[in-house]
Order: C-alpha cells, then sequence, then structure tokens
C-alpha cells in the first residue's frame, strides 16, 4: 500500500450520496446552472457551513445600529390599547350608545364601552398612561409608544406568526433567529436567542421562536420560568455520572468525531445545528447557573423587581443581556393570559400587577448600568381589542358583557431604549380607538425599523431557499424613522 493511501477520507457513503456521485447526480449539475450563475446555489447550501468553527460568533451588520440586544415582553393575547396606553374620552360620552364604525369583528360587539382606568400624564413629555402602570409610568420619557399599529386578522394564530416571524401563511424564521443569523451573539456559553414563558408553550407553541429554513443553531432555547431550581429550569445541567474532567474529555472527542465526519459530506444545517448544540450545552454547565440564579443579587434588586414568575423573568433578561445574550424574549405565561372577552377590569389589573413593577425595575436596572442605550426593550402582543363591549354567545362569556374582542385595526406598542426616540408618541387611531389612522405603522414597518436599530437593511438580510432570497420582512416593510432618536 502506497503511503499516499493512508490519508484517504474513511470509505463512509451513504446511500444517498452514492446515487448523487453516480448517474442520477449529473442532474444535480443541470439545476447548479439554473442557480448558480452568479453563486446563488452556493449560498444556499453553504450558508450554515461557511461560519461552521462557530456559527453564533459575532458578525458585523450592514451598519453601525445603536441597539445590540433586544427584550422582547410579549402580552400574549392582545392587551387592550384603549385601556393602557392610547386613552379614548369619547367613549364615556358614547358609553352604552353605538358607535360609528363599519368595521367587521370576529365576534358579535355591542355598544361602546369606557374604559374603567384612570388615565394620567407623566413625565415631561406628558406620556397619558392608565392606572394600571404606575411603576412603568415613572419612565414615561424613555418610552417611544407607537398608538397606529395594524395587523391583517383578527385571529391569535396568524396575528401570532405575524408579529414573531412577519408570515403567517406558511411557518417562517422567527425575529430572534433572523436577529442571531445576522448578528451571531456575544457569549458562546450561552443560547444567542433564549426564549422565557412559565407554565407551558403558549398558542403555536415553538413555531413562535423556531428557525424554519434557517440553520437550526438560530432556533430559540425555551426555558420553562416557573421553575426556580437550576436543575429543573434547565434540564441536564448538570452531569452527576463523570467527573468535569472526564466530561471534559468525551466531549473533546465526540467533537474531534463530529468535524472528521462533517469534512467529507457536503453542508449540513442539521449536523451543524447537532454539532453546535453540545457545544453549547458543555458552556451553558459552565455559565448558565449563574445566569439564571438570582438569589446572587442584592436584596434591594430583588426587591425593586419584586415577586412572582414575571419579576424573575425580567430579572433574568437583564442578567442574560448583560452576558452578552443577542436576543431573549418574555412571554407574560401561556395560553391567551391578556385575551380578557370577559371581566376585563379585573383580569387585566391583575395581570399588569404581575409585569408594572418589575418593568419599571427593568428600564431603571438597564439604565442605571448603562445597557439601556444598547438594548431595545419592546412590549406588546399580536393585537388589540375593540373599544366596544363583546356581546355574549352560546356558552360563551358566562353571559357577561364586560370585556372586549379581538382587534387587529388598530393596537399600541411601546418601545424603549436601543437607539429610539424615547418622549415619543407616534400615530393615533380614530376618536374610538377602533382603527390606526394616522401614520399607521404595519407590523412588517415595526420589523423593518427595529432591524434598522441593530444596524441592519431589511431588504439586505435575507436567505436563500427554495430558489428566492427571504427575508423576514418579505416583501414589504419600511423603515419609520420617526421613531428613531
Amino acid at each position: 500500500m502506497s503511503d499516499s493511501n493512508m490519508n484517504l477520507p474513511p470509505l463512509v457513503t451513504s446511500r444517498r450520496e452514492m446515487l448523487a456521485r453516480c448517474g442520477t447526480g449529473l442532474g444535480m449539475l443541470g439545476l447548479a446552472g439554473v442557480l448558480c450563475d452568479d453563486g446563488s446555489a452556493q449560498a444556499a447550501t453553504t450558508d450554515a457551513a461557511a461560519g461552521y468553527g462557530n456559527p453564533m460568533a459575532p458578525k458585523p451588520a450592514h451598519f453601525a445600529g445603536k441597539a445590540k440586544h433586544v427584550i422582547h415582553i410579549f402580552a400574549n393575547g392582545g392587551c387592550s390599547h384603549v385601556d393602557t396606553f392610547d386613552p379614548k374620552p369619547l367613549l364615556e360620552k358614547y358609553a352604552g350608545k353605538p358607535v360609528p364604525n363599519n368595521l367587521k369583528t370576529e365576534r358579535k360587539t355591542g355598544a361602546a364601552f369606557p374604559s374603567p382606568f384612570k388615565f394620567k400624564k407623566h413625565g415631561e413629555c406628558g406620556h397619558e398612561i392608565s392606572d394600571l402602570f404606575p411603576h412603568l409610568a415613572k419612565h414615561a420619557d424613555d418610552l417611544c409608544i407607537v398608538r397606529s399599529m395594524f395587523a391583517d386578522v383578527p385571529n391569535h394564530e396568524p396575528s401570532l406568526m405575524l408579529m414573531n416571524t412577519g408570515a403567517f401563511p406558511l411557518t417562517r424564521p422567527s425575529f430572534g433567529s433572523w436577529l442571531t443569523y445576522g448578528l451571531g451573539t456575544e457569549n458562546q456559553n450561552l443560547p444567542g436567542f433564549l426564549v422565557m414563558c412559565p407554565g407551558g408553550y403558549p398558542i403555536k407553541g415553538a413555531e413562535n421562536w423556531r428557525s424554519a429554513f434557517l440553520p437550526g443553531v438560530y432556533q430559540g432555547t425555551y426555558i420553562d420560568t416557573q421553575h426556580t431550581a437550576i436543575d429543573k429550569l434547565i434540564e441536564n445541567i448538570r452531569n452527576t455520572a463523570v467527573s468535569p474532567e472526564q466530561q471534559s474529555q468525551q466531549l473533546a472527542l465526540l467533537d474531534d468525531l463530529n468535524r472528521k465526519h462533517r469534512e467529507v459530506r457536503d453542508a449540513d444545517g442539521a449536523l451543524d445545528a447537532r454539532i453546535q448544540s453540545f457545544q453549547l450545552a458543555a458552556g451553558m454547565q459552565l455559565e448558565a447557573s449563574d445566569a439564571f440564579d438570582v438569589s446572587r443579587e442584592p436584596q434591594h434588586v430583588l426587591d425593586a423587581y419584586g415577586p412572582g414568575n414575571q419579576a424573575r423573568q425580567l430579572l433574568i433578561a437583564r442578567r442574560l443581556v448583560e452576558r452578552g445574550v443577542r436576543y431573549v424574549q418574555l412571554w407574560h405565561g401561556a395560553g391567551q393570559p391578556w385575551d380578557n372577552h370577559d371581566d376585563i377590569e379585573r383580569r387585566h389589573r391583575e395581570l399588569a400587577g404581575q409585569c408594572d413593577q418589575g418593568i419599571g425595575a427593568l428600564l431603571a436596572d438597564l439604565k442605571q448600568r448603562g445597557l439601556l442605550d444598547e438594548t431595545l426593550v419592546l412590549f406588546g402582543g399580536e393585537f388589540g381589542r375593540t373599544p366596544t363591549v363583546e356581546l355574549p354567545a352560546a356558552g360563551q362569556n358566562g353571559g357577561k358583557v364586560n370585556g372586549r374582542d379581538h382587534n387587529h385595526y388598530g393596537f399600541t406598542v411601546w418601545m424603549a431604549g436601543g437607539g429610539v426616540r424615547g418622549g415619543h408618541v407616534h400615530g393615533a387611531t380614530d376618536d374610538f380607538g377602533f382603527q390606526a389612522v394616522k401614520d399607521r405603522v404595519h407590523v412588517h414597518d415595526l420589523h423593518a425599523t427595529l432591524l434598522h436599530t441593530l444596524g441592519f437593511d431589511h431588504t439586505k438580510l435575507t436567505y436563500r431557499y427554495a430558489g428566492r432570497d427571504f427575508r423576514l420582512t418579505d416583501v414589504h416593510g419600511r423603515v419609520v424613522h420617526e421613531l428613531l432618536a
């Protein structure tokens, strides 16, 4: 045997590889000719492999963005804009009377339903915020409130997909996946994209944070924050079978085998994701215990955030971005907590009470640590609620007439930090709060603007899949420059 034969790769060939390398594989040459004149086919298959050594390594954006991290507080189910950040005093005048309106609602609604909450002006900017959020209201001058949001349909599932992935007919990569694909992350011992939701998955589950056709390394990592013990919060965080030294040796051997396996195969995003997951799991054993353990915080910090799951995960979010995590999404519970078709006064007050103190503390904490300028905080749901009362249908609402239906025609989100214009109110709904009528902002526009704060031209952050270049905003979206500082 000649010495040259000693360096050949192992003869491990799958059936698919054998067919591709034989006559059937000639068809691939024709496909390459169709797609690859400008290198597009190569881009489609090698994006994951290009940074194989570390696909989550920090990467430059298109230009210098002001934001480096995102904390997205998702008010799941759709909180009512006319009860929180968009006061409509005309509802008092029309209380119990029909509202001039020809908009179709998902369920039958009746007369005007005035807000049971009181609004006051706050800060030098004079933001009008209801008494549901007294702690948040102290940070009015940091808030950029968008009162003219609108979506496409009044159903939870498609609206959740639109807000999280920019599309609802088919599954698409989530915002966090696009961001980690574009920027990587600053801490290789923690996931770049983390999702916290106490008590289980929300509607549509992991589709809200999946990577879809992007390489699997960019999918969000889900944490159930109803647990406080680190072993329950993150499964298998400790290996009790072997010593740390033995485990390190095992992982080094596994990594070596994986790399040799990878070197003799074409680009395989699934394989890359598996390799990266082992590396990430090892890193998390070193750092996750510290990052998620809020008991290490001083008592005055714990007191500032307050008690409960929501407060704890808001504090964890600060600890994560402080450690370089790129995107943290916080769900306000599973199911439909803000989806109050009845008893909206009691339920909205209860829900706001769970998060208001923690959100106020988060903004103060980020600012005190010099992190707010580089951390974009976003609060909102998938849509708003009607200014008219929902009428009970057979078997629904318990016969109560004290709630609101879904409303995608007009709703509110707010942002803070990360290059947005604090103390600013953008756009408006009509006098009753039914639909956005001034300086309207579609969800695609919001996504384009958020990406801009992070340094991306939303039309150029693309991934080639199935013969076309996809992006978060699809073929839509415009940057709303009025929202930017």
